[in-house]
């Protein structure tokens, strides 16, 4: 057991200097270091530890831990210090009993961020090499780090800015946001400090932008104007916030004000009044930030943000000041063009949003006129509780936000959760639409009057508003959770399925509507289909898979005798999975309890009849449900993806081995699914992997399948090293362990019969391989070709306002039908590219060399050349696959004519 962490100290009146010397707050109690317990160790190492002042203990720890994992070490020297500092900052942050930061380690060993990070999971050798506190520690750093940087990057273009301002900025990001790893609530407090300097500056060190956007009110007053406010009367009050300079920061940064100006009334005007300078016109001394920053950096005992001031090796290392810069140069620099910005990661952020916002200011935050149409046409009017579920979801919305981004944040929180509702009520309007015009009908009572389909539209609306704001991430483990200083968990964590926690949303009702929200909102991002795809591979995983979910009563029906509603069976795997499916089928269904509604015959060649017109009397049926087929065709695609992806990895060699391996799969899956409550879909692979390979004589270690399963995306290594193996009793919680004993405990003895049937000369029949067809959801930023042409193709624009003369350097050799392509040389250019295609085609050919064929067209994926409701054909002109059939065909017929 890990001790107790200690009391801290009383805290110094003199000012603390930031050497590798200084001892944290707590270190006051902390024994000193003995060499002479120590003389069976390196003196090097022995040496670094009285650097870092460490304990004894610490020491011991540190050394054992660096001998279990020396072999897997390169020798070298410098390596060798440099893990022997990875080795005591894990060792004391498990212990939590550090005397030294982050950065006091980095400096003794010369370690930059990224390095420390990389050498830290090289040392995760085995699977409990690194605890899952420490993990969480890391993860954590790691994420704030990023955000620090890019915010970094993003300040040092203001020039005119001052080293106060930014430590100012790190001071108020530590005190005055509870989630520092928030990009874009980080990024509009750094806006605020901005406002908060530059009009303190004087005029002609400012930009003539910044010059004419400072009222004249908010103006410093000369010496002069001071000197008379002295002998007269007190100065007046400044007034809080300048919003017109404010305004021209948000314009020029793509960042919208009000949200602006809520971190300004909620956040940073507490934290100028606990630092006093709410109504102070003089800027801060830099000497006093810098103190009182230093004493917080000690505290938290992470990475120093000053230091990016210094361009600091241990924080930008050597290459972070050029990763930034990604603009991509002209194609023809004597062209004029409009210069790129580089898409940083605030821009990328900041565009997002904008974007969002863009394609929903024609949707009010209440049902539209279209939407009421639809509720009045409903048998029972939902209207009323539509309206009250939004406002009591609203109610948990606000409160849990708060809870994880700090009671200042409420506005922030209001606003999100209003952009979540006009998502919601724009995607039900074009999802009912839809569902008329496949029906022809117009009453979805039924539907408009489920509670569950209303708070699962909802939930994805907001996880879209979350997942824009917050970058498109999800939390893959679900085991470790931060905690505060009292031990409560600390609810800082915004990531998928955060939102289905706050509506105590089931996972499976969720996954039900993914599918008919990205068909019935084009406008979505790339990114953000993307990020919905993997939360429904992630419920699909696990989330699912919870004590008590409605999966397992689903299949425990299909196990009664006569059931309809049956998982997917193995004869259908081969066949191509449909994606016809709507939310109305898969919430409706069954129709009626105990009765199926059968359709009339039809005659061939008349179209299918629908839902909305069937009159036949109904039938008695055991109730059928499309939700778990489908949700099981999704499951077992998935499932052999993830194998076949490791089976690639590890067993390239023994190729025959994957079909039984998945046969053995299916079979756990669709039989023994008991395994998977409270468990990971990768742990049944990983273990079925093993089995197989253990009967079929073939050497594969758990280890190795561990390592290789590291590298695959969307993991976790709580995943292998956190694996329920006995559920939980009143008495006692559930026992968890690592992979190698769920195997040898639960899954071999669960299947051990039908194991060892692979071992026999007549192993069980196997499974069909799952047709792996391409993901079903559509990129909207992805250009699709005409068909019958390689060479036209359409995409969606998504910004109206946008011209194609400011498009990306590489898109501008487009056409654009509808608006102005500008001057007309622009033709002539395109002319003289396809003539001089043209031309050296017909070198090639005389010179007897078949022609290469040219690239295809690379279209930007970043969603800069996207906009709103409108379509524009963009035609690249690139003809020399045609020019040279053509040519070929020509040369033909003159050879036919020649003969004749």
């Amino acid at each position: 057991m890990p001790p107790k962490k200690r009391s801290s100290g009383t805290t110094q009146n003199k000012e603390v200097k930031p050497s590798v010397k200084s001892p944290s707050p707590d270190k006051k109690d902390n024994a000193e270091l003995s060499i002479k317990k120590h003389k069976e160790k390196d003196e090097d190492f022995v040496g670094l530890c009285m650097t870092l002042q460490v304990t004894d203990l610490v020491c011991d720890q540190a050394w054992t831990f660096w001998k279990s994992v020396q072999k897997s070490i390169e020798d070298n020297p410098d390596t060798q210090r440099r893990m022997w500092g990875v080795c005591l900052y894990v060792t004391s942050t498990d212990m939590d009993v550090a005397s030294f930061t982050l950065t006091q380690m980095q400096k003794a060993v010369e370690l930059n961020v990224k390095q420390f990070l990389s050498l830290v999971r090289k040392l995760d050798v085995n699977m409990d090499t690194i605890s899952s506190r420490v993990h969480s520690v890391l993860t954590h750093l790691e994420k704030r780090y990023d955000v620090t940087l890019a915010l970094y990057q993003r300040f040092e273009k203001e020039k005119e800015m001052q080293h106060t301002c930014w430590t100012m900025f790190l001071l108020a990001k530590g005190r005055a946001l509870q989630m520092e790893d928030d990009l874009v609530i980080a990024f509009q407090l750094l806006l605020c400090v901005l406002e908060f300097f530059i009009k303190r500056c004087p005029a002609g060190a400012l930009q003539p932008l910044y010059q004419s956007s400072i009222s004249k009110a908010q103006s410093p007053p000369t010496r002069t104007s001071r000197r008379n406010q002295s002998k007269a009367k007190p100065r007046p009050p400044e007034p809080e916030l300048d919003v017109q300079l404010l305004e021209t920061l948000c314009e020029e940064n793509d960042c919208n004000p009000e949200e602006v100006k809520n971190v300004y009334k909620n956040s940073f005007c507490a934290f100028l009044e606990s630092m006093d300078l709410s109504r102070s016109q003089d800027l801060p001394q830099a000497s006093e930030l810098s103190r009182q920053y230093e004493e917080m950096h000690l505290r938290a005992r992470d990475f120093d943000g000053r230091l990016f001031l210094d361009g600091d090796q241990t924080l930008l290392g050597p290459t972070s000041s050029q990763a930034a810069e990604r603009t991509p140069k002209k194609n023809q620099p004597e062209e004029e063009a409009v210069l790129i910005p580089p898409q940083t990661p605030i821009r990328a952020a900041m565009s997002s949003i904008q974007q969002l916002r863009l394609d929903l200011t024609s949707t009010g935050d209440q049902p539209s006129a279209n939407l009421v149409i639809y509720f009045k046409n409903c048998t029972v009017d939902p209207t009323d509780g539509v309206l009250r579920r939004v406002e009591t979801l609203g109610q948990m919305f606000g409160q849990r936000f708060c809870s994880a981004a700090g009671p200042r944040m409420a506005d922030t929180g209001r606003q999100r959760f209003t952009l979540g509702v006009r998502q919601y009520y724009k995607v039900m309007e074009s999802m009912l639409k839809s569902e008329e015009k496949r029906l022809s009908v117009q009453n979805f009572s039924k539907l408009l009057n489920d509670s569950t389909f209303h708070t699962s539209l909802l939930a994805c609306a907001l996880q879209v508003v979350m997942a824009t704001y917050g970058g498109p991430g999800v939390k893959t483990g679900g085991y470790t959770h931060a905690t505060c200083g009292n031990g409560e968990p600390a609810e800082s964590d915004l990531s998928f399925p955060w939102i289905l926690d706050v509506f105590e949303l089931a996972a499976f009702d969720f996954y039900k509507v993914i599918e008919s929200f990205i068909k019935a909102e084009p406008s979505l991002s790339k990114d953000i289909v993307k990020h919905l795809e993997i939360c429904e591979h992630l419920i699909m995983e696990t989330l699912a898979w919870r004590k008590g979910s409605l999966v397992f009563d689903l299949l425990k029906q299909a196990q009664g005798e006569g059931s309809a509603e049956q998982p997917e069976t193995p004869a259908t795997l081969n066949q191509p999975l449909q994606h016809n499916h709507t939310a109305a089928d898969l919430y409706l269904s069954p129709v009626r309890p105990g009765y199926r509604v059968l359709p009339p015959p039809q005659c061939p060649g008349t179209p299918p009849t629908s839902l909305g017109s069937l009159s036949q009397a109904p039938i008695p049926q055991h109730p059928r449900s499309n939700s778990l087929s489908l949700f099981y065709k999704k499951l077992y695609r998935l499932a052999y993806t993830r194998l076949n992806m490791l089976c690639s990895y590890l067993l390239s060699s023994n190729p025959d081995l994957e079909p039984f391996m998945w046969t053995l799969l299916q079979y756990t899956l669709q039989h023994q699914y008991e395994l998977m409550r409270d468990r990971h879909l990768d742990q049944l692979i990983m273990s079925a992997m093993y089995a197989i390979c253990k009967v079929k004589n073939v050497d594969l270690r758990f280890k190795t399948i561990v390592t290789a399963y590291k590298t695959m995306p969307n993991t976790n290594q709580e995943t292998f090293k956190h694996v329920l193996i006995t559920e939980g009793t009143e008495l006692r919680g559930p026992h968890h362990d690592s992979i190698i004993i769920f195997y040898n405990q639960v899954f071999m003895q669960k299947l051990k019969n039908n194991i060892m049937q692979y071992a026999s000369a007549r192993p069980p029949t196997l499974s069909p391989i799952p047709q792996i067809p391409r993901s079903p959801y559509k990129y909207p930023s992805s250009p699709l070709r005409v068909p019958g042409s390689n060479n036209v193709y359409i995409s969606p624009l998504k910004n109206p306002r946008m011209s194609p003369s400011i498009m990306t350097p590489r898109s501008r050799m487009l056409v654009s039908i509808g608006e102005s392509f500008g001057p007309s040389n622009r033709f002539q250019k395109i002319n003289q590219m396809v003539n001089s295609s043209d031309g050296s085609m017909k070198r090639s050919m005389e010179q007897g060399s078949a022609p290469k064929p040219l690239k295809r067209l690379r279209f930007d994926m970043d969603g800069q050349d996207e906009a709103d409701g409108r379509w524009v054909i963009w035609i690249y002109i690139y003809t020399c696959s045609t020019r040279c059939r053509m040519q070929e065909q020509k040369m033909k017929e003159d050879a036919e004519s020649g003969k004749q």
